[in-house]
């Protein structure tokens, strides 16, 4: 294959095009957002044959194009990465997230222009433009294990339709395309992967790994897994995509493609196949409905620019809009049929909202190894999968937590806190300094029926669809299981050898985990559920979910690869079913 594949350029459809009135499905298959899943799905479904139509609210971003600060130096920043003091006043949300700076503004989305209603503070992070969040996420990437999937039904709050065993071929096959890096630990508690070569802890990190896992024989330290290629592989330099070179400046866009994005990956693989559309500036207003059938026909859009409305139609339509935004559609997608909302017949639409408990960290410091030192900024840290509940309830809170650390020895990086001037001082700061260490929770919150969404009664956005209503909030057994991090994770640190251990609850408000699920939960009983086990409406079968919004849990590990795993998976079944004539 061409190395030329991940440039291929798709498809951008006129916005001045309309369906509106079409009695024939323009398409085979929508799909609604263009992120990390709605990536995946549009790869998947195109690799089968079917003509896709992809639908972004935001602009388009074309790989290595649209990356206007991928090469800069720091000194080609106006301010050296900071963002003014009117940018940081006019986004007070954004600019809490750790990834918006001068260099990546570009790709978040801008508070004023999108607002929502805080009935309780939450910290919506997010970026409108083709490849969504996948430009800008953090890249971590575990699989979950059977305890994941196993354990909410056994604590009584929610009951997967799906077994680990039936997910992990679809791990693999998103394993494989995307590229990670791991090494095979053999943990039950964080099953083994496809992996390509790992990235190496430093010496510091190994001293702990080795002091932790003798004092506590039941907890495994293992080198983190990212979504970088560290070993490109044939398929990967067909996507047009080349090696990590470790710049630690991948919130930018990766002009390499060393990590996963829809934009380096999934979206030129489809485009390459001649049967991907992409509609950008297309801000989906809700779906529509075939009061005859009960099944969806189409989409309702409402252009970003010009405020014109457009109808699309096809035969299936995927939802990956990113949790929050899916359950405003869907929410906003009502007819005879669904008056309080599309497929919600059990009434939980928006209801059982999660996230992930980030509040808790830990630092230190750890003498000795004067003569250890590391190269590149590696895009990982070590981690250690959950030890809590895991088979059992054994704690006097819920669920449990994943640890994360990491071990630095800056240099330069001391110049901005420490005085001096000249010659004496440059010099100074090229020496590395002591070595510090730091540690962050990574903890499951039970979905609560109080924690949900809903649409406004009266506010409206530029588009003139409902602002959306956040009201979702941490619980007593969130604070008992950081109260449990901080305790343990100052006794691993002590057994470690760290000293001036501090801890800290940053009292961060749900959302700035940037992994929010849930609302369009999966489940077996249609009662207590709205997807079925293959992630669609048990209500109107032609429309999935494969975004966030379809989890029935959080369990402890980052999400994403479960994202694009249930949504591969999804998408095959859909073509499945079409092909029988069910869809």
């Amino acid at each position: 294959m061409s190395l030329l594949i991940g440039l291929v350029r798709w498809r951008v459809m006129d916005p001045t095009a309309s369906t509106r009135g079409a009695l024939t499905p323009a398409f085979d298959s929508l799909v609604i957002g263009s992120g990390i899943s709605g990536g995946w799905v549009a790869k998947e479904l195109c690799e089968s044959g079917l003509n896709t139509l992809v639908l972004e609210r935001g602009r388009d971003v074309q790989h290595l194009k649209d990356y206007p600060t991928a090469l800069l130096n720091p000194w080609d920043l106006p301010r050296r990465g900071r963002v003014t003091q009117l940018l940081a006043q006019e986004n007070p949300i954004a600019k809490r997230c750790y990834a918006f700076d001068e260099a990546t503004q570009h790709f978040f989305v801008k508070d004023a222009e999108h607002p929502y209603v805080q009935e309780k503070r939450f910290d919506w992070i997010r970026g409108y433009q083709v490849g969504g969040k996948s430009l800008i996420w953090a890249r971590q990437t575990q699989r979950w294990s059977r305890f994941d999937f196993e354990g909410p039904a056994r604590d009584g709050f929610a009951e997967w339709p799906i077994t680990y065993d039936e997910l992990a071929p679809w791990y693999a096959h998103v394993e494989r395309f995307v590229g990670i890096s791991g090494n095979r630990d053999g943990v039950e508690t964080l099953p083994d992967g496809e992996f390509l070569p790992a990235w190496e802890m430093n010496d510091v990190e190994r001293a702990v790994q080795g002091r932790i896992m003798a004092a506590f024989p039941d907890r495994h330290v293992v080198q983190g897994r990212c979504a970088h290629l560290t070993e490109p592989q044939p398929h990967h330099l067909a996507q047009g995509r080349g090696k990590c070179q470790a710049r630690s400046l991948c919130y930018r866009g990766c002009p390499f493609g060393g990590y996963f994005s829809s934009n380096s990956s999934t979206l030129p693989w489809a485009a390459k196949t001649g049967r991907l559309t992409i509609r950008p500036n297309s801000v989906v207003e809700s779906i529509l409905i075939d009061e005859g059938t009960g099944r969806a026909k189409g989409v309702r859009v409402v252009d970003a620019m010009t405020k014109a409305t457009t109808e699309y139609f096809a035969r299936v339509i995927f939802v990956n809009a990113s949790c929050l935004n899916t359950n405003l559609i869907l929410l906003n997608s009502k007819s005879r049929r669904f008056p309080a909302g599309l497929g919600n017949d059990s009434g939980l639409l928006g209801r059982f909202i999660a996230f992930h408990n980030y509040r808790g960290s830990l630092s230190g410091s750890m003498e000795g190894f004067a003569d250890s030192y590391y190269s590149g900024r590696r895009p990982t840290q070590a981690m250690m999968p959950n030890f809590r509940n895991v088979r059992k309830q054994e704690m006097d809170f819920q669920r449990g937590y994943m640890t994360f650390f990491g071990a630095s020895r800056p240099g330069w990086a001391q110049g901005t806190a420490i005085p001096g001037l000249g010659a004496a001082f440059k010099e100074k700061i090229t020496r590395p300094g002591p070595w510090s260490l730091s540690m962050m929770m990574q903890g499951e919150t039970v979905p609560r029926y109080e924690n949900h969404v809903r649409l406004s009664a009266d506010l409206k956005d530029a588009w003139g669809i409902p602002q959306l209503v956040t009201s979702i909030d941490y619980h007593d057994n969130d604070v008992k299981l950081m109260r449990d991090f901080l305790e343990q994770g100052e006794a691993m640190l002590t057994a470690a050898g760290a000293k001036k251990i501090t801890k800290s609850d940053s009292k961060q408000a749900p959302g700035l985990d940037i992994h929010e699920m849930g609302g369009v939960r999966m489940g077996k009983d249609p009662k207590k559920s709205l997807l079925n086990r293959w992630n669609q409406l048990h209500a109107c079968p032609n429309v999935f979910v494969t975004d966030g919004a379809c989890m029935a849990s959080t369990g402890t590990q980052n999400p994403s690869l479960t994202f694009m795993a249930l949504a591969a998976r999804a998408a095959n079944r859909a073509v499945e079913a079409m092909k029988r004539g069910e869809l």
